[in-house]
């Protein structure tokens, strides 16, 4: 059996409902602001806490953590829309309020071998949406040089900057508690909630770093501190 795939006809776009979906989420429709934060540890900040809480719509991913009352104020309280994976190392603050949040689910691996089994501990009545791997995961795998064939893909924060962009271009992206920009070498994600865990060898994080650096440059995004 040789190595080659060959993949099943791409499936009828997504992107419109997924569009109106997210948006729904927002403080405003369509959102004029939105910012992604990552899972990075960060130094507390009160204006980077308040830009955060003052966006139009707050997306997460995966090991979130939010601000607590009566600690430092870091990356703000609100969360709108929560983007994870299967394989998830869920914080206390990952499905807290779960039923006033959009839930999306990333999934570069079922291009390989990734099976479509949740965990055990998913909420059994909250229900989410695939992000499609045809209509973001892939040209975004291609933009960042990488062989789509290959198991190797994108870290999800940077595939909900390109999915977030690419559903809302005319709003100002904001990222925060993005690592890979500055630390394109490291071997291991430090979490602002949790233990730090391995980054996994289907990442290229020097091409993402380099792609969200460009992305900055050309005013698609904007990289807060």
């Amino acid at each position: 059996m040789s190595g080659t795939r060959t993949m099943p006809p791409a499936p009828a776009g997504t992107s419109g409902v997924l569009r109106e979906l997210v948006a729904s989420y927002g403080r405003v429709t369509p959102p004029k602001t939105i910012t992604v934060v990552g899972n990075a540890p960060l130094a507390p900040d009160a204006g980077r806490a308040d830009r955060v809480d003052a966006s139009d719509l707050v997306v997460r991913i995966t090991s979130l953590a939010v601000d607590q009352p009566g600690g430092p104020p870091v990356s703000g309280r609100r969360c709108d829309v929560v983007v994870l994976h299967r394989g998830v190392l869920a914080s206390p603050f990952t499905f807290a309020d779960y039923t006033s949040r959009l839930y999306l689910l990333v999934e570069p691996g079922r291009l390989h071998w990734e099976p479509e089994v949740l965990p055990r501990w998913w909420p059994r009545d909250l229900g989410f949406l695939p992000v499609s791997n045809y209509e973001f995961t892939l040209p975004l795998i291609r933009m960042l040089g990488l062989d789509s064939t290959e198991p190797v893909w994108p870290t999800t924060g940077t595939l909900v900057a390109y999915l977030l962009t690419e559903l809302f271009p005319d709003a100002a992206t904001a990222l925060t508690g993005m690592s890979i920009v500055d630390n394109p070498d490291q071997t291991m994600f430090r979490h602002a909630w949790g233990e730090a865990v391995e980054v996994t060898a289907e990442h290229r994080l020097s091409a993402e770093s380099e792609l969200l650096r460009r992305w900055s440059a050309e005013g698609r995004i904007e990289l807060l501190p």
